[in-house]
């Protein structure tokens, strides 16, 4: 029944609007999701739509944050912003090192490490990362508090902790760079910011680059569900995002990683039993 693929898109436009933005790998769960809610619909087709409905997260940064990534403002003078153009040159700066791994290595990584071990192995590592790095940071002040502070060295060293997550699925794309970037003494709030601009040129081009791999002929059918895919995706990541930068005004990010270890921990035993 065809209603059925539908509500099966929102499910997993809800599980990638949340687990997008905060860090406990959307990987992860769209392996575990996928194992118990299956679309029924062909191969390819399932691989583009696990590509295009990341366009919805990313629109909810874009709309959220447009005010502080868009550099031109035509009614005053100068219309152009430096300190945004600067922030995207840190941006660009960030995107190299996975741009380069992706481009050249990305079919190999998906052969070699795109399995539910490496997926469990990795959220339970950077679960305790995440544990131990905010114990270390307990009690004191971030070096960095606002966007125009963070250097270019800090950007290209966050651009090589998402080099980590382009190798490992299951790292996750936000959870690397948040814990790169409190490793450095960011603020949560500047490290979850950074790591949400980074996003739309990273996810952008990962997916453009399936697009073009997979190709885009669709029947009427599978362009509604990717189409509710996408649009629940983009509502639930508007969610999701302000509810992080709310959350950790006053909360750190501990509970991610016991969430992230617990996730593993049952990932592991699950496939363990089902092998």
């Amino acid at each position: 029944m065809e209603w059925v693929e539908i509500v099966k898109a929102i499910i997993l436009g809800i599980v990638q609007g949340i687990t997008e933005w905060l860090p406990v790998s959307s990987t992860g769960h769209m392996i575990l999701v996928d194992e118990f809610l299956q679309l029924q619909m062909s191969a390819a087709f399932k691989e583009i739509f696990f590509v295009v409905v990341q366009f919805g997260s990313i629109l909810a940064v874009v709309i959220l944050y447009w005010k502080k990534i868009f550099p031109f403002n035509f009614n005053k003078k100068p219309f152009v912003e430096k300190d945004i153009i600067i922030m995207w040159t840190k941006i660009v700066l960030a995107c190299i090192p996975a741009a380069i791994i992706g481009l050249k290595w990305d079919d190999q990584i998906n052969a070699l490490f795109y399995n539910f071990q490496t997926v469990a192995i990795m959220l339970i590592i950077f679960g305790i990362l995440f544990i131990v790095v905010e114990n270390h940071n307990k009690g004191r002040m971030p070096k960095v508090t606002n966007m125009n502070q963070l250097t270019y060295k800090m950007a290209l060293v966050i651009g090589l902790f998402q080099v980590i997550a382009a190798v490992f699925p299951g790292t996750s794309r936000s959870g690397s760079t948040i814990v790169g970037a409190l490793l450095m003494g960011i603020s949560r709030e500047v490290a979850a910011e950074f790591t949400f601009f980074l996003a739309i040129p990273v996810m952008f081009g990962a997916s453009l680059l399936k697009l073009v791999k997979l190709g885009l002929a669709l029947t009427s059918f599978e362009l509604i569900v990717l189409a509710v895919g996408t649009i629940v995706s983009f509502v639930v990541s508007v969610w999701a995002i302000k509810f992080l930068m709310a959350y950790i005004k006053k909360h750190d990010f501990k509970v991610f990683g016991w969430y992230r270890i617990i996730l593993g921990i049952i990932l592991l035993i699950y496939f363990f039993f089902m092998m």
